[in-house]
């Protein structure tokens, strides 16, 4: 009995094997939106970074203040000079307050005043590095940061003024006494070390309480 040829008819089940796998198209819109876990940022807000604008030509305003500070400084150094005697007390607010020149050839609170006269320079070439670099800061200094420019120009006309009186006296010129009647007395100083002192602390107030909030 002849055995019978095998079926080649193709099971259609088998067809399954060899189609393409089907690709799905998102056809639903872009978002305008890139999302980030459960959060969702605008994408302008990714590309874009503030940029905190800087003084530039503006600093100027603050050179004027500092000016002002170096001009009233040695007004008032030469007034000590020509009205006061070396060391003789003027009593303007007793028992506070007097007048009386001195003469400091050291650093802040007499600072290496004892020196053998190195001193002068030394303090002179660190008063002119400081107002080198505080000039060049304000053109940088963020335009927002009011009182931090307004610190440094502090900083700055009272740093010239001490400077000045190093290049021309080899000393800095005070008058200014604060005292309690002969129990207690601070340092004498002058208008110079007052720009400075409340510069400085202007500074610090802006890095302390301002500066995180411009960054925000």
């Amino acid at each position: 009995m002849p055995k019978s040829a095998p079926n080649s008819t193709p099971n259609p089940t088998d067809s399954s094997e060899h189609k393409q796998p089907q690709v799905e198209v998102d056809n639903s819109p872009t978002p305008a939106h890139a999302t980030t876990g459960s959060s969702t940022i605008p994408k302008g807000r990714l590309k874009k970074t503030p940029k905190m604008v800087a003084n530039g030509s503006r600093a100027f305003i603050w050179y004027l203040l500092a000016l002002a500070v170096l001009i009233i400084d040695q007004w008032t150094k030469w007034l000590a000079e020509t009205k006061l005697n070396f060391l003789e007390p003027v009593p303007v607010i007793e028992p506070f307050l007097n007048w009386t020149l001195a003469y400091n050839y050291g650093a802040a609170f007499s600072f290496l005043a004892d020196q053998a006269g190195w001193q002068k320079w030394f303090f002179a070439g660190l008063a002119l590095v400081m107002s080198l670099f505080l000039i060049g800061y304000l053109v940088k200094a963020p335009r927002k940061a009011r009182l931090l420019s307004f610190g440094l120009a502090l900083v700055l006309g009272g740093a010239l003024g001490n400077l000045i009186d190093r290049l021309l006296h080899g000393h800095v010129i005070d008058f200014i006494h604060v005292h309690y009647a002969d129990v207690w007395h601070y340092p004498i100083f002058n208008i110079a070390d007052i720009g400075i002192c409340i510069g400085v602390a202007l500074i610090v107030i802006d890095m302390l309480f301002l500066e995180k909030k411009r960054d925000a």
